[in-house]
């Protein structure tokens, strides 16, 4: 009965000391989630468009309230928080008008751009409104851009980003593959063009990774997180072709703001 007691005892004091080792750890947690300076920087994939509960302060760039950034600054509270990303921004609209914010004070910055520099709308337009063949051209032509010019472009933006906020933290995020492979569709495009697709996400995302690791970035991989949630899946987080709002197609729903994106950011930031 006396071994019983201690035993007792002794769990009850070991319990008590991790209680007290978590909760100073969620403090500390929550103090430095609390004086971070962030500002969340690109295109419609960072500003949310196709998540639908747009900031009507934001005009056409729709700032979605259940785009990651803000699902990230809803979370962690941190000092103060600058949401510019905007839809349909190329390299240079980043570079010309979202870097205000930026300061030496600034602790993180997020960023999705290159998609809209490669010609990502014209590829889909292309692709479900004429032939294979010309598809695969399209693709091809992007393909190509992100080899020659993509490169150069995005040093020019974190270059910039560097520059203006020296002491920051940099989350470069990439794009989902648009397709499952093999999955539920039975109509639109050939499966041969969701591969080239696919492909061309990936080619994109290697690219942004490469230029992001040579300035010293991090890039946040959303291709594992979009996993079993692509268009054809059943799942999608992803709008398909909305004929009724065009400009949310091909984009990230809420789910895939909250369950593809903000999670690579939480890991990464």
């Amino acid at each position: 009965m006396k071994m019983s007691r201690i035993v007792a005892f002794s769990s009850s004091l070991l319990l008590g000391t991790v209680l007290a080792l978590t909760g100073v750890g969620v403090a500390q947690a929550q103090t430095s989630a609390a004086s971070v300076d962030y500002v969340a920087l690109g295109d419609s994939y960072s500003s949310g468009v196709g998540a639908g509960s747009y900031d009507s302060a934001s005009g056409d760039c729709k700032r979605s309230t259940r785009a990651y950034p803000a699902l990230w600054q809803a979370a962690n509270k941190p000092a103060s928080f600058a949401f510019t990303a905007c839809s349909g921004a190329r390299t240079g609209d980043v570079t010309a008008g979202q870097l205000g914010p930026l300061s030496s004070a600034t602790d993180l910055v997020s960023i999705s751009i290159g998609g809209n520099d490669a010609g990502f709308a014209d590829v889909m337009t292309t692709c479900v409104l004429q032939s294979e063949a010309t598809c695969l051209s399209r693709i091809a032509t992007a393909r190509a851009y992100v080899d020659s010019t993509l490169p150069g472009r995005l040093d020019s933006v974190y270059t910039a980003i560097s520059a203006k906020a020296p002491s920051a933290r940099v989350v470069v995020l990439g794009y989902p593959r648009f397709y499952k492979l093999g999955g539920g569709c039975i109509a639109g495009l050939s499966e041969k063009e969701r591969s080239a697709i696919n492909g061309a996400a990936d080619y994109l995302n290697a690219a942004t990774a490469k230029r992001a690791a040579d300035h010293g970035f991090t890039f946040g991989d959303v291709s594992s997180t979009f996993t079993g949630h692509e268009i054809c899946s059943g799942s999608a987080w992803l709008h398909s072709v909305n004929w009724l709002n065009i400009g949310e197609s091909y984009h990230p729903t809420a789910a895939g703001q909250s369950g593809g994106y903000l999670p690579v950011l939480n890991a990464n930031d």
